[in-house]
This record gives structure tokens, C-alpha cells and sequence, in this order.
């Protein structure tokens, strides 16, 4: 059964429920082994009516763009709603990312993202961070001329403030706005997720699972020096022993449904629609069992009380540690 599918902001488009996150798909600058795996999982999203990608032109230096380009290629361009991002620039000498919302270069990255994706339009295109160095009204005012000359169908923002939101709609609608959201990470319902009600405008969770905390399946804290949450404090041994038992709740309460957790948890970030905004999470998996699973979620209907049960045992204070040690805040430009 194909997933349901919801408004995408005001924009008369609609999405399915669950999207695909695609910056862990493996691939590289050139057709290959890794391929494979990328395209079968792509397909398997596909053919679940999972069919809004998401991408950024930081992802993997553009050879993520240019791996969906080559998918979007073999499928047909009709198949698949491209989301992708601008404006969050490599690390310099001191190892922190830059940013740039300059007219000129969301001109020149959009060109750019075009081209590795093969396609004359890119359905929704993101600010990836705001640049507090250049106004809003000529960022966004940049970003409306791309609609204008028929580069991009429809504008959305990354991992700004509320205020920032409302000064972006401003100048030119926005259909999306993208943060983190999750049981496991949950500010965004302070401002920025009652703006996006009051403004008719999607949100799109990444990491809804907690970069796989959610799940159930981490035993560990020995991660990779390579993988982002060897650095994360919440990842850390003691916050990790503590935060676990957050997590064997969460297990017995969807094992008392006959469900998975991470079922539950992307459950409970649907529940979270409203009319006016529809909570569209992009999990990543490159495991067909997983993706299948994703799409299961937007069939799991939580009453009122579960609902009130799964806040309480992932209330923001409950939780030790916080989303991004200072390095990595930086990092990511917020």
C-alpha cells in the first residue's frame, strides 16, 4: 500500500508523510559499486510512494546531488520531488563551515545543484544555515528570483529561528522550514513550530530517529572517530547509560503495541500535524526491511494518552546532554 500523502505548505503540492533522507546513501563522483546500494534503496522508496528526496550541496561535496542525478536519470524525472540546500560551506583553517546567503552565491550554488542533478528545476530549495551577515530581505529576496526564472518551484529555510521565519515569509513565501526534531530533541516546539502553524508552512524533522538512538539497537558508545556522535555529548558513556533507560521505555511501550520503537517515535512526530502543518520526517536507511518500516509509521495511530505517556518519558529535562558539543555547534552554524 502506497503511504498517504499531505500539503506541502501553501503550495497546492503535496509529499507523501514520511520522506527519504538521502545524505547517508553511499556514492561517489562516478557511477559504481556504491550505486547499487543507493539506487535499491531509492527504489524501495519509490515503491512505497516515498518519492520526496532529500539532499544539500554540502553532502559529500555535491556527489550527493550527483548521485540522485543519476538516479532521477534512470527512473524519470516525474518520479521524484527533489529538496536540496545551499548556502553551508566547507571548513576552513580552523575547522568550522562556513556560511554564505549572498545573492551571488545562491545564484551561483543553485546553477550548480541544476546541474549535478541533471534537472531544468529543483522542486524545493533550502537555505541550509542563516548567514546573520546578510538581511533576510536579500537572501530570500535572491532565492524568489530563482523561482521567477522557473530554477526552483518553491522556497524553504534550515535551522532558523522563528523570528528569521517571519521575516523570510515576508519577502516571499516559504513551504518548508527543515530542523532537527524528535522525542530525543525537542525545541523546536517553543517558536519555531507554532510559527510554521501560524503560517501554513511544513516541517520537516531530519534525524527524527536521533541518528538511530531511537531505535533501540545502539549498545555502544564506541563510535567511529569518523561518526559525528563519537562527539556528541549525548552519546557520551554517562549521558548514554541515562538517557538509555528513556529509551527502554519507549521499547516496552511499543513491544505492549506489537511495534518497533523507531515505529513509535516516527508515530509520534506524525501526531504532531496540524491542519495548517503537516510534520513531515526524513529518516535515512540505505535497508529496504528499514524503509518499509519508515513507511509503516504513518499508519500507527497513537491516541490522546499514549500521546501524553511518550512526552512524559521524553520530557526535555529528562534528557542528559546536550545536541551538540560547542565544536559542533559551530560546525553546524548555529
Amino acid at each position: 500500500m502506497l503511504i498517504h500523502r499531505v500539503s506541502l505548505g501553501r503550495t497546492g503540492m503535496t509529499v507523501p508523510a514520511v520522506g527519504l533522507g538521502c545524505a547517508g546513501l553511499p556514492g561517489g563522483a562516478e557511477p559504481g559499486a556504491d550505486d547499487a546500494v543507493s539506487f535499491a534503496a531509492m527504489r524501495a522508496a519509490l515503491d512505497l510512494g516515498i518519492d520526496f528526496f532529500d539532499t544539500a550541496d554540502r553532502y559529500g561535496s555535491g556527489r550527493n546531488e550527483a548521485l540522485i542525478g543519476r538516479f532521477v536519470k534512470d527512473v524519470g524525472r516525474h518520479r521524484v520531488l527533489i529538496g536540496t540546500k545551499y548556502g553551508s560551506l566547507p571548513p576552513g583553517p580552523d575547522g568550522v563551515p562556513g556560511v554564505d546567503n549572498s545573492p551571488a552565491h545562491i545564484a551561483a550554488a543553485c546553477d550548480a545543484s541544476l546541474k549535478r542533478l541533471g534537472v531544468d528545476v529543483i522542486d524545493l530549495y533550502y537555505m541550509h544555515r542563516r548567514d546573520p551577515m546578510v538581511p533576510i530581505a536579500e537572501s530570500v529576496g535572491a532565492m524568489s528570483r530563482l523561482v521567477e526564472a522557473g530554477k526552483v518551484r518553491w522556497l524553504g529555510m534550515s535551522e532558523v529561528a522563528a523570528k528569521s521565519l517571519r521575516e523570510a515569509y515576508a519577502v516571499h513565501p516559504i513551504a518548508a522550514i527543515q530542523s532537527e526534531y524528535s522525542l530525543w530533541h525537542r525545541d523546536v516546539e517553543k517558536e519555531v513550530l507554532p510559527a510554521c502553524r501560524d503560517l501554513a508552512v511544513t516541517f520537516v524533522p531530519f534525524s527524527p530517529l536521533g541518528r538511530a538512538f531511537l531505535t533501540g539497537s545502539l549498545t555502544t558508545t564506541s563510535f567511529a572517530p569518523t561518526d559525528l556522535r563519537s562527539t556528541l555529548p549525548r552519546f557520551q558513556a554517562e549521558a548514554m547509560a541515562h538517557n538509555m533507560k528513556l529509551v527502554e521505555k519507549l521499547s516496552a511501550f511499543a513491544a505492549a503495541r506489537d511495534v518497533t520503537p523507531a515505529k513509535v517515535a516516527l508515530a509520534w512526530l506524525l501526531a504532531q500535524s496540524t491542519p495548517s502543518c503537516a510534520v513531515v520526517p526524513i529518516p535515512g536507511s540505505r535497508q529496504r526491511r528499514n524503509i518499509l518500516e519508515n513507511r509503516r509509521a504513518a499508519d500507527l495511530s497513537l491516541s490522546p494518552g499514549e500521546i501524553a505517556e511518550i512526552d512524559a518519558i521524553f520530557a526535555p529535562d529528562a534528557i542528559m546532554g546536550a545536541r551538540y558539543s560547542e565544536i559542533e555547534a559551530a560546525r553546524a552554524g548555529l
